[in-house]
């Protein structure tokens, strides 16, 4: 009976002992920091702020005991006016922060597999001109086909990447890291992407419009259209949507119309920026941010980008604003 006891109480100890192992922590040392400093972990994968949870420094120190949604995380730890921060991927083991010697952002992290392999790629990758900066990423791809940084690269710059050398290193990928939420964005990309060009006939879509009805961008066939990439938080999106509020008020007479694509994941923000900046026009969104389907189909990499599609349905330009815009309509609506 004792030894069964005895038995039972070393299981008992490996089980609790396990489980310590399998819970996520992260504790944390910075340089001069004043006691009472914020710190915060958000969600990095979100372009709105995501917060995961929050904690207070003393005598230099900060400890997080968060129960993670996911593992491996991304996250962005940082101080409250973004002064200090660092993109890490956590996991559910123990970890360390140590910025005690360094600053934040080159802080020596421990118990992450995942952020052992992300720190000397990023770390890499800034020295590095914008060229080697790709292809470094691509071999990384192919040497790490099960690492979850690898498919989280591949999401990112798939687009940049095109969609044959995409295919390429998504095929490379494990079947976990295709199954994954980066994974699903990067065969949503493949199956999806056109990138129609310049003297081609537009590529058509459907999605549901700011009033929560689904609109085709060939409802407007046969008008000359602007097709306008932009977002609530995207600072020359909204420098230049007066200049739009001008050149649409002088050309709508004359057959334009302009079809706005959000990459706005907070829907409350995109309708206070529709508001805000008098966008008297029509306007759609997916609420998937980089993932929004239209982006896929035309390949734009970056906003704003826009392409004016003429009467017939044929694209005749990209990324026009300003005076360059309007002199275009000029031609075409005179």
């Amino acid at each position: 009976m004792r030894k069964i006891s005895c038995v039972l109480l070393i299981l008992l100890f490996i089980s609790c002992n396990d489980k310590t192992e399998n819970e996520f922590s992260l504790a944390g040392k910075t340089n001069n920091f004043e006691n009472g400093t914020m710190i915060y972990l958000d969600n990095a994968d979100s372009q709105n702020v995501d917060l995961i949870d929050s904690t207070s420094v003393e005598n230099n120190s900060f400890v997080f005991n968060t129960k993670l949604s996911n593992s491996p995380l991304h996250v962005v730890i940082r101080t409250n006016d973004d002064s200090h921060y660092r993109f890490l991927w956590l996991e559910n083991n123990p970890m360390t922060f140590d910025a005690s010697q360094n600053d934040f952002e080159n802080a020596i992290v421990t118990g992450s597999k995942e952020e052992l392999l992300a720190q000397p790629l990023r770390k890499e990758l800034e020295t590095l001109s914008e060229e080697d900066q790709r292809k470094k990423e691509i071999e990384f791809i192919k040497k790490n086909p099960n690492s979850i940084v690898s498919v989280e690269t591949l999401s990112v710059y798939s687009t940049t990447y095109g969609k044959e050398k995409t295919k390429v290193l998504f095929n490379v990928l494990s079947e976990e890291n295709k199954s994954s939420k980066y994974g699903k964005m990067i065969a949503d990309y493949i199956q999806m992407h056109y990138e129609p060009k310049i003297g081609e006939q537009f590529a058509d879509f459907e999605m549901i419009d700011h009033n929560g009805i689904p609109k085709k961008l060939s409802d407007l066939k046969g008008k000359t259209i602007f097709l306008d990439f932009w977002a609530s938080w995207c600072a020359p999106c909204r420098k230049e949507n007066p200049n739009l509020v001008k050149t649409y008020k002088k050309f709508k007479p004359k057959g334009l119309e302009i079809f706005a694509v959000s990459l706005d994941e907070n829907k409350e923000k995109w309708l206070n920026a529709i508001e805000k900046d008098k966008l008297n026009w029509f306007h759609v969104n997916d609420l998937k941010g980089q993932g929004n389907k239209a982006t896929m189909i035309y390949g734009v990499e970056g906003i704003p980008d826009s392409f004016l599609i003429d009467h017939n349905g044929i694209i005749i330009a990209r990324d026009l604003r300003g005076k360059e815009l309007d002199k275009k309509l000029e031609e075409l609506l005179n």
